[in-house]
């Protein structure tokens, strides 16, 4: 994950999955689940973030997903 301060007003997040993390399918269901992960957390204000998507998105359990990004958002630090 990469982040940078952005304008007041609003936290963006962009998503990114690769040809690595599988096909087309593959690619759009870790898309789908990251952006749910994401609406459960509270992002912080004025950040701007790109999440890039590995192959375990597709298969891990949802909670553990949620647990990734809220520990990425609180050290942000890629992991």
């Amino acid at each position: 994950m990469i982040t940078v301060p952005s304008d007041p007003g609003g936290s963006r997040v962009g998503i990114v999955a690769s040809r690595s993390v599988g096909g087309a399918v593959d690619r759009n269901r870790a898309k789908r689940r990251i952006r749910e992960a994401l609406a459960r957390l509270a992002l912080p204000e004025a950040s701007d973030a790109i999440v890039i998507a590995s192959s375990e998105a597709v298969t891990a359990q949802f909670a553990e997903l949620v647990k990734w990004l809220e520990a990425a958002f609180r050290t942000g630090e890629e992991i």
